[in-house]
């Protein structure tokens, strides 16, 4: 089922949370494993919110 305008909306406000929180998360970090993971979740909440993003653009 497409998604609509609010449903992207939501899931976009949702990323920008879940980074806002792992970039709080990494400013705590300490540790190899710990940065490397936080940073691994970063990019994927990234990668997230640009597809999401593009997919709000196309709809106006």
């Amino acid at each position: 089922m497409p998604e609509n305008a609010s449903d992207l909306d939501g899931r976009i406000a949702i990323a920008r949370k879940n980074i806002s929180e792992l970039m709080e998360q990494a400013t705590g970090a300490s540790g190899a494993a710990v940065e490397e993971s936080l940073a691994t979740r970063l990019n994927e909440q990234q990668d997230l919110l640009n597809d999401l993003l593009k997919k709000r653009e196309a709809m106006g």
